[in-house]
Formats: C-alpha cells, structure tokens, sequence
C-alpha cells in the first residue's frame, strides 16, 4: 500500500472523528433511521417501474430469478460496504473506499460511475414518478398532454437513440427541481418527509400484494421461463442473467446508507446495520411483488413506465380502487426514492469536492442549513435535464453499469486491504472473507458483461469524458492541495 493511500486512509478516519461545527455536517442519524433511509431508496424504480420493463422483454415470470442472482451479489457487496463503513465513516460512500484502497486515480473513476449511478437513477425514478401520474391522472379525468410528458429520445430496436417528437417530460423535470429546493433546506427536514413518504410506500405495496394476490391468473405463469428466442438476452437463462443485470440498480439505495455515514451517530454500529436490514426487507418485498404482478397480466404487457397500473386494469373494475390507491402510493413512494438518491449523490460530489477534485464550491456548507447547497442544486439540474430528455431503459442500463463497477471494486478494495494492511482495526469484519469478496467481483463483473454492445459504448464514452476532467483538473488541483 502506497504512502498517499495509507495517508488517505489516515486523514478520512480523522476527519471523521473531528467535532461538529457549523462548517460541518450534522450527526442525527440512528441505525432505525438508517434502516428507513435504506428502504426509501431501494423499494421504488425497481418495483414501480422496472420489474415491467425486465418482465416484458428479457424474463417474463422468471425475474424472481434475477432478483435472488441480483440479491445474492448485492448481499455480497453490502457486507463489503459495512466492514469499510464502520473502518472509515464518511460521506463519499465508494468512492471514498476505493481511494483508500487504490489510489486517487481510480478513485475519481469510481467516483465518477457513482455520479452516473445516482445522477441517472434519480433521473429514472422521477420518469417513472410522471408515468404514475399521468395514469392517476387520467384515473381521475385529467390528461396531460403527451408532447409534454414522454421522453424526447427512446431507444430503438438497432439500440440506438431515437427521437420520439415529445418536447420535454416536464413532471419528471419539475418533481426534480421541488425536491432539490427542499433537499437544500437540510437534513433533518428531508429525514421527517421521506419517513412519511416511505411508511405510506410500504402500506400501499402490502395492499397491492395481499389484494392483487387474489386474482392471480396461474396461466400467467406459464411458461414460468420462458424459452430463448435465439438472440442472447431475449428469455431463457440469458434473459434471466440480463435481467439480473437491468434489476441490479433496483438494489440500488443500501449504499446510500454507507453515504450516510459521516451524518450518523455511533457508525461503526448503525451503518452495517442500516446496510444489512434494508437490503435482506427488501429482497423479500421485490419477490412477493414480482410474483403477483406477472400473475395478474401477461408478462409483455407490462413494458410501461406504469406496469401496476397496467397489471391491476387486467383485474378489471374489480380492483379499480387498488389501481387508484396504488398510482397515490407510487406517486408519493417515488417521491421519496428521489428525494434520497439526491441526497446521496450531492454527498458524494461534497466528498470529491473536500479532495479538490472538484471545485471546491461543491463541499461549501450552508452554514443555516448544514447543507451542501451548491451539490444538490448541481445534481437537480443535471438529473432534470435527464429525465426531461431519455426514457427509462436508457436510464435504467447506465445505472446498472455504474452501479455493478462501484460495487466490483469496493468488494476488490476490502480483499486488496486485507492483504496489505491486516492489522486495521476493524469494527465489522466480512464473515468468510476472501471468498465473499471473491464472490461479489465475480457477479458484479459476469452481470456487466451480460449488458448490451450498447449500454457497454455510453458507459465507456462516460469514462472517458470523466478521465479528461480527472487529467485536465482534478489531479492538478488536488496535487497543489496536497503542496499546500
């Protein structure tokens, strides 16, 4: 381990343990409270809005499937996260891991797939957010123009970008730009409102499941795995491996628990905590879901920003107060799912920021609100134009693969750790490390390489673009901070 890492790793575990002041963030958060942070982001896209768009085009009900592979390396990576989280608590989640491990150099690199990662997620979630409102709003006689509520570009069937004629889809955009402003007031205020949202969330999903199990048609299950159409991907066990690695962002929120962690009281317990419970309550709920949405509708027609709504009208009038309560419930759980994923993302880039990777205006506390106020006002915009602009398998592929790399090298960053500094002190331990950490590099890097010649182009013109900013500013401005 080099001299500037073992400094890194130093200087992160100091900083973590400096007093709070007005120029700091603030410590509020318990393990339960970390647990309801978890579940906020990870219950949402995943099941609202994807489980359709996986279902209809590459598992049919088979996507249970993918969701135990996807859970099975997320269990992995989540053990990883908690060992670093409680070693160092601080707020750049893996990006501040990887750095302490591997350098600064692949550090920014993963801080960068973390940008994509939380940036593009917020994106997908608040299209999704719109598609259930225009559903609910049509449930109640009221339509928005399509023009000004669909996706600029989609994808077409060669995988390339294709404009559909739509303006802008400006719900997403606005549901963005009012939960940035109230992310900017601060913590404390963001914490009580995704409570509520959250605990509205998860009642509105035990309806749909206890209700919508009843009038499961079995036939819809069958074939439970559908057959390989002969393009990889399309159904049988290709389709599942893609599957798994489309849904894999569906987990996506247990590490926004370890980007918490410099906001926590007493981390070195509530992190893994926080890390653990939210990811194994979750699993549970997306395969209970999942089996009662592909049972209530064919699997292929669930390909629609609002699947439930489309499941529950094949119930007929029957459950139409479901569909109703239901497109609320999406509505308000989304809300909630955003509402974090900014809150993570503007973490991360305080974090880069405090590294002089990026300008220093990014880690800038309000000192009224203890609130990087500059980042989260940043990532609205970005997230904003995103889902004013792309529909949500474009969004949901390039989370995945930001997603899959980060977790890859935190898993890689606790084994490289392991074996060049055994003797850390460590909180929490990975039980049956290496072979868990062994086992999280391989899933994550077999899902990647199951995602489209496509998806595989965006994302490396993505690293690209973050390796010029690294070359021509971050290195530089980090070395005269270290001279300084």
């Amino acid at each position: 381990m080099t001299e500037p890492q073992v400094g890194y790793l130093a200087r992160a575990q100091r900083s973590a343990s400096e007093r709070d002041d007005a120029h700091t963030l603030h410590r509020l958060l318990s393990g339960p409270q970390l647990i309801v942070l978890g579940i906020g982001a990870i219950v949402g896209a995943g099941i609202f809005v994807s489980t359709g768009l996986v279902a209809a085009a590459h598992t049919g009900p088979a996507i249970v499937y993918s969701f135990v592979l996807a859970g099975f390396g997320c269990v992995c990576a989540a053990l990883c996260y908690a060992e670093f989280a409680a070693l160092m608590p601080v707020s750049g989640s893996a990006y501040s891991y990887v750095s302490a491990a591997f350098g600064q150099g692949c550090g920014w690199a993963i801080g960068w797939c973390l940008i994509l990662e939380y940036l593009m997620a917020a994106a997908n979630v608040a299209v999704g957010w719109s598609g259930y409102l225009g559903s609910l709003l049509v449930s109640l006689g009221i339509a928005i123009p399509s023009g000004w509520s669909s996706p600029t570009y989609v994808v077409s069937a060669s995988r390339g970008l294709t404009r559909t004629g739509a303006v802008v889809n400006l719900p997403a955009v606005a549901v963005l730009a009012v939960l940035a402003v109230l992310l900017s007031r601060g913590l404390r205020l963001s914490v009580r409102t995704s409570t509520v949202l959250v605990a509205i969330k998860l009642a509105v999903i035990g309806l749909f499941v206890v209700f919508g199990a009843a009038y499961v048609v079995p036939a819809n299950w069958r074939p439970f795995l559908p057959p390989n159409d002969g393009t990889f991907g399309a159904f049988g066990w290709s389709g599942v491996l893609r599957g798994a690695g489309m849904i894999f962002y569906a987990y996506l929120g247990f590490d926004t628990v370890a980007a918490a962690a410099r906001e926590t009281r007493n981390p070195q317990r509530a992190v893994p905590l926080g890390l653990l419970g939210s990811l194994l309550a979750c699993t549970v709920i997306y395969i209970a879901f999942a089996l009662v949405l592909t049972g209530l509708a064919p699997y292929r027609a669930l390909a629609a920003p609002n699947p439930v709504s489309v499941a529950l009208g094949y119930a007929g009038p029957r459950l139409y107060f479901l569909k109703v309560a239901v497109e609320i419930g999406a509505v308000v759980g989304l809300t909630s799912v955003v509402l974090v994923l900014l809150y993570a993302q503007s973490r991360v880039i305080y974090a880069m920021a405090q590294d002089r990777l990026l300008p220093r205006a990014f880690c800038r506390i309000d000192p009224a609100t203890r609130s990087p106020s500059v980042a989260v006002a940043v990532c609205g915009v970005v997230a904003a134009l995103a889902a004013g602009l792309f529909s949500i398998d474009v969004l949901s592929e390039l989370i995945s693969m930001g997603t899959l790399c980060a977790f890859m090298f935190v898993c890689a960053s606790v084994l490289y750790l392991r074996i060049t500094r055994p003797a850390l002190g460590r909180p929490f331990r990975v039980p049956l490390a290496p072979l868990v950490c062994v086992l999280g590099v391989a899933i994550c890097g077999y899902l990647m390489a199951g995602m489209p010649a496509g998806t595989w182009w965006r994302f490396l013109g993505w690293l690209v673009i973050g390796a010029a900013i690294y070359l021509l500013y971050g290195r530089r401005a980090a070395g005269r901070s270290r001279v300084n």
